[in-house]
Formats: structure tokens, C-alpha cells, sequence
């Protein structure tokens, strides 16, 4: 379906995903690239507005992250965020300088709410700061619309050009009126009409997917997980039985989880799929043994994942596709997206192989958030629990757990973790923490249990409370909870003799350990 289009041009900055999804919470579809793309594909792909993100950088500076002016001449509404004020600024004629008063945080802000940005906003509004840098002069044609006592220009505007500049990130959740600010970039000066709704994506995804199989047969990759979960439905009812799910026990899963997939899915579950469940846990610990180093595992993980998927489809006969349950955050993460570095590959995205023996790969929920995913998973009527349950990654506990994998080790982490969630429902918190789990560290030390000398391995706890799970704080869980569940762990978990608790937000760590 052809559908209104605003552009984000990531400079770099650690919150362009957050970008994005603020956007689409308006209604309005939205893809982040890089500010390398050329303007010729952004005039071919007739975006209505265009926003440029933050950066660590200063625009000023030779070799700076930059982009041509005319940019700003094609009449495409354009909005620039922190380093994109900056950068509008700086390539429009006017003076961008080292700050006097670097301002972090949360800051008192004063707008004019004439400005179309600033319609409906409280003319005192707290947002978030952080820059060194400020615009000292704006470039001609542009007016202050917004002050702060140390910024003199915490936003400018060219309306008649439809170009706008602010120095805060509206996109972050501790700028109160952030939303119905892009909202009203994306309605009041884009004029968008807002045409990004989870049903329509539903109906035109089940047609897109017939035009594209035809007569062909699928297979799908079935972790059991909010993703692929969805991504099976939605393939099962654009096409039947031309539907082979394959759900790979790799020996990496949660406690007991492989039985309850199958009884989701598989003969006597919920669905009529063609459901193969392959336990393959020795294939995959064998290609672990000795591995270490994180991104190795993962790309090791998502090829043992497709080879065995090959292998299956060889089995079926003349598979044409393969579909995956890849979600827009993988892409982004895997470094196919944006600027940003390469923060992980996901086995279904950066861990492929270089060689995949199927005619082309489907993947449904590419262009979504998690929070849009379960959406649609609720469009398609797949029960709650499923929708909502914890999220879980495609290489499983192969990166909860530091260091080598072995079976011995997943035993001790599936059992910790299995007590973890048990606690954390028990004490009515399952629903309040977006993402809890167990990993296990590769951390020996010396304890005393019964009076003799131990020398065992420490389990950590994480629990994080995000909204888009770009970025993410530590959930605050009583301390009589985590005590029931470090003694707990302590005395039925052999081989665990230390408990920790993970107090690291997102940024500066991931949500997983590796």
C-alpha cells in the first residue's frame, strides 16, 4: 500500500529509533537512514516531512557529519533535533558555537505557542537538554520560538519554508509535551493525514503475501516468541496450508518452553498449522563448544538456525520461501538502518549467512516495533498471554548466558530463571516489568553452604521497566521479593552459590547481557 512517509536522517544519534517510533504513535509511518542517503532516492521516495536527528558531533568541525543545502530548498517540511538544529543552522548561513552553559537534562522551556510546532503546548514545558553546543546567531529568515535561561535558542522556525530547529529531543519521554510537539510537525506543518493503522496493515500484509507466494510453499521459523508467533498467524491466514512451521528446539530456550510451544502449536493446539518440531540441542552445543566472544555465537546460532531449516524444507520439497519474524529494532540494532553503529546482529537479521537456499526470505513484521507487533497480534485474535508474554531473544540463552554454552550451564540458568519469573508473578509484578529474566555469569567464587567450601558460578538478575525497549531503567523490585528469590535460587539451583541484581538502564547497557 502506498503510504504518507516521513524520513528520519540519523546523524549519529542514540535516540533516532526513539525518533521514529514517536512518530508512528501519531499515525504516521516513518524509517530512519542514514544522513549519507542520497538526495536523489529522498526526492524518489516523496517523503511529506523530514527529520534530522541528534548527533555527538559539532557541526562546525571539519569532517562533521553534514548534509547538502539543498536539503532545505525542495519545499519537503524539515525538522532538525539537537545536532539537526545545529546542522540547519550552520548550512543555512547561521553561527553554531561551543556553549557558554553546556545544559543536560531535564530544563524549563519557553515557547511561543504561535508557532505551529508549539499549538496546545504549555508556554512553560519541561524538556530534555544535552548539548555542549548552541546556536549563538540563526540563519536568515528564521525567528526564536522557543528560550531556556541558558539558551537563547532553544528552538527557531522559517515557516514560510516550512523549516523548523529545535535544540531539545522531544522524542524522549522526559520532554512532558515531546509527542504533541512531532505530532504537530507531522499534522499542523506536514499535513499528514495520519494512514498508519495496525488493521490496514493486517489486510494489506495478507494480500501483499498471496501476490507474493502464489502456488509457492512457505516455511516458518517458530521460535515460540511474540515475533515469529505473529509472523506464523498472519502467514496462516493469507495462505493455509501452503504453511510448514518449523520450531527448532536448540536447547537454548527458557524452562520447559519447547513442550509449551508445541502444545500452543503444534496437532492439539490452538492453530491448524503444519507444525515440525526438530530437537537439534547437541547439533547446536556442539558448534558453541569453546565459543566465547558474543557476536560469534550469535552469527553461529543463526546459521545452525538456517541450515536446519534447509535441511527441513528439503525434507517438505520445493520450499520457495522462508519467513522470519524480524522486527524494524533488529534491523536498526544489526546496523541495516540508520547511522548508528552495529550494536548486536540478531540472528535473523546481521546473523545470516552469506548463503541462504531458499528463493527469498519473508519477513511480515520488518517494518514494526515491538509495541506494533503485539498490535497486530491482537488484530489477528491471538490470545493475550501469548501477545504479552516476556520477550525472549532469537539466540535464547546463548547470550544470558557469559562466556562458552554447554548444556550444564542452560540447566542452571533455566532453573533460576524458571524461579525468578515464579517470584515475580507470585508477587503480582509480572504485568508492571516489561522484561525480567536470569543470566548466568561466567563468575566463580569461593561460598560457604553447610559448612564446606563452594567455588560456583553467580546468577544475575535483570528486571527493566521501557515502553519501545530502545531504551529502558531498572525496575525497582521489593527487596523481600528478591531475597525469596536469591534464597530460593541459592538452595534448589546446583552449581549457584552468589545472586546478583542488575541496576545498568539502557543506555549505557543493552537489556540482555551480550
Amino acid at each position: 500500500m502506498e503510504k504518507e512517509l516521513v524520513i528520519v536522517l540519523d546523524f549519529g544519534g542514540q535516540y533516532n529509533q526513539l525518533v521514529a517510533r514517536r512518530v508512528r504513535e501519531c499515525n504516521v509511518y516513518c524509517e530512519i537512514y542514514s544522513y549519507k542517503t542520497d538526495i536523489a532516492k529522498i526526492k524518489e521516495m516523496n517523503p511529506k516531512g523530514i527529520i534530522l536527528t541528534g548527533g555527538p558531533n559539532s557541526c562546525y568541525e571539519e569532517g562533521a557529519p553534514t548534509y547538502s543545502k539543498e536539503l532545505f530548498e525542495m519545499g519537503i517540511p524539515v525538522l532538525g533535533l539537537c545536532y539537526g538544529a545545529q546542522l540547519m543552522q550552520h548550512v543555512l548561513g547561521g553561527k553554531v558555537e561551543k556553549a557558554p552553559v553546556r545544559e543536560y537534562g531535564k530544563t524549563n522551556v519557553r515557547v511561543n505557542q504561535a508557532s505551529a510546532l508549539f499549538t496546545d503546548v504549555a508556554k512553560d514545558t519541561v524538556c530534555w537538554m544535552s548539548h555542549f553546543d548552541y546556536i549563538s546567531k540563526t540563519a536568515p529568515g528564521f525567528s526564536v520560538c522557543a528560550t531556556t535561561a541558558d539558551c537563547p535558542v532553544a528552538a527557531a522556525e522559517y515557516p514560510e519554508k516550512n523549516l523548523y530547529a529545535i535544540q531539545f529531543h522531544p522524542e524522549v519521554l522526559h520532554t512532558v509535551e515531546g509527542t504533541k510537539m512531532l505530532s504537530n510537525f507531522v499534522y499542523n506543518v506536514c499535513h499528514c493525514s495520519g494512514d498508519w493503522k495496525m488493521d490496514a496493515f493486517v489486510e494489506n500484509q495478507i494480500k501483499a503475501i498471496r501476490e507474493k507466494v502464489g502456488d509457492g510453499k512457505v516455511l516458518c521459523a517458530l521460535s515460540g516468541g511474540v515475533d515469529s508467533s505473529v509472523a506464523a498467524v498472519l502467514l496462516s491466514k493469507a495462505i493455509g496450508d501452503q504453511l510448514t512451521c518449523v520450531f527448532v528446539d536448540q536447547g537454548l530456550l527458557r524452562k520447559n518452553e519447547g513442550d509449551e510451544v508445541e502444545a500452543v502449536f503444534g496437532p492439539e493446539g490452538n492453530y491448524e498449522l503444519n507444525f515440525i518440531r526438530v530437537n537439534a540441542q547437541e547439533r547446536f552445543y556442539e558448534k558453541l563448544k569453546g565459543v566465547e566472544e558474543p557476536e560469534q555465537k550469535r552469527k553461529i546460532i543463526g546459521e545452525e538456525f538456517i541450515r536446519v531449516f534447509e535441511e527441513e524444507a528439503k525434507k517438505i520439497g520445493a520450499v520457495d520461501f522462508l519467513v522470519q519474524g524480524t522486527i524494524y529494532p533488529d534491523v536498526v540494532e544489526s546496523g541495516l538502518g540508520g547511522e548508528s553503529a552495529v550494536i548486536k546482529s540478531h540472528h535473523n537479521v546481521g546473523g545470516l549467512p552469506d548463503y541462504v537456499d531458499f528463493k527469498e526470505i519473508i519477513e511480515p513484521l520488518r517494518d514494526l516495533f515491538k509495541d506494533e507487533v503485539r498490535k497486530v497480534g491482537l488484530e489477528l485474535g491471538i490470545p493475550e498471554y501469548l501477545v504479552f508474554r516476556q520477550p525472549f531473544p532469537g539466540p535464547g540463552l546463548g547470550i544470558r548466558i557469559i562466556g562458552e554454552v554447554n548444556a550444564e550451564k542452560v540447566r542452571i540458568v533455566q532453573d533460576a530463571d524458571a524461579i525468578y519469573r515464579e517470584e515475580i508473578a507470585k508477587a503480582g509484578l509480572d504485568r508492571d516489568i516489561n522484561q525480567y529474566f536470569a543470566a548466568l555469569t561466567n563468575m566463580r567464587s569461593v561460598g560457604v553452604m553447610g559448612d564446606e567450601r563452594t567455588y560456583d558460578y553467580a546468577v544475575a538478575l535483570r528486571a527493566v521497566k521501557t515502553i519501545d525497549f530502545m531504551t529502558a531503567e531498572s525496575a525497582e523490585i521489593p527487596w523481600e521479593v528478591l531475597q525469596t528469590v536469591m534464597t530460593r535460587i541459592i538452595n534448589e539451583v546446583k552449581g549457584v552459590n552468589r545472586v546478583f541484581y542488575d541496576l545498568t538502564s539502557k543506555p549505557p547497557g543493552t537489556i540482555e547481557f551480550e
